[in-house]
């Protein structure tokens, strides 16, 4: 528990890119992507998977050139999602040195790590665009709040086959301790959407609980404890930030789905 929490005090600074957004978050968010993506595609060859890193990276870049603000269009996405398909494909056409398995990770670590995180960076461009500390609020608050509670209450196992120490006690408490900060979050900034505040802190709890499980069933499927060891006590990027995979989607999309009806969410 000390070097979870030491090193947790040592990646506070990171916060830092929360403040100014722009040009950092998008810096941060596309090196958490490209080290996800690596840290992913080596676990894959833990399981004889051979996923095409320099595809992957590729497509991260295209990502960031098609997002920037003066180039963003929902077809400039579309156009994107369709030729990280057509490039995982073609990353095996030498079939006699890889399997569609190799073409399925491919695809898989393009969206699932670097399309997921960049939902970081489109949330900061939208109206609403202080939510990118939500985002972070929910998921951390999610993880500290469930480690407690399911560490002092825990009885009951939620997904023993995946992880073995969490348990529904501690889900809820996530979950509560997320909603807690988020109606303080809420308050002090005096976001003009509290209301939905409520809704967005337990939906983003309970995806980002999602997305912990999901890494979860990654890492028991590869026969593999962390990511990497890139930040001590947790483990790799991805298991540090495995729940804002989710959470950041799920708070955008109730952004430009629910919201954007009663206010212009988008255009900032």
């Amino acid at each position: 528990m000390k070097t979870r929490i030491i090193s947790g005090l040592i990646m506070a600074p990171l916060l830092i890119v929360l403040y100014f957004k722009g040009i950092p978050l998008m810096v941060a968010s596309f090196l958490i992507g490209a080290v996800g993506i690596y840290e992913l595609f080596e676990g894959f060859k833990k399981i004889d998977i051979h996923p095409n890193i320099f595809v992957a990276w590729g497509m991260l870049i295209l990502l960031y050139v098609f997002g920037y603000p003066t180039l963003r269009k929902p077809e400039m996405f579309l156009a994107w999602i369709v030729l990280a398909v057509v490039c995982s494909g073609v990353s095996i056409f030498a079939i006699d040195k890889h399997k569609i398995e190799d073409a399925l990770a491919t695809l898989l670590g393009i969206v699932y790590v670097g399309f997921l995180s960049y939902h970081m960076v489109m949330i900061s461009w939208t109206a609403l665009g202080i939510l990118v500390w939500m985002v972070v609020i929910v998921a951390f608050g999610t993880d500290i709040a469930a480690y407690f509670t399911g560490y002092y209450l825990g009885k009951h196992k939620l997904c023993p086959n995946l992880s073995p120490k969490k348990t529904i006690e501690g889900a809820i408490g996530g979950v509560a301790g997320a909603l807690v900060l988020g109606i303080i979050f809420g308050l002090i900034f005096k976001i003009p959407i509290f209301p939905h505040i409520i809704l967005m802190s337990i939906i983003g709890s309970v995806m980002s609980q999602f997305g912990d499980l999901t890494a979860s069933a990654f890492k028991r499927k590869m026969g593999i404890k962390d990511y990497g060891n890139l930040i001590p006590g947790h483990g790799g990027i991805l298991d540090r930030f495995d729940s804002i995979l989710f959470a950041a989607p799920a708070i955008y999309y109730y952004l430009v789905l629910v919201l954007s009806n009663t206010m212009d969410i988008v255009a900032k």
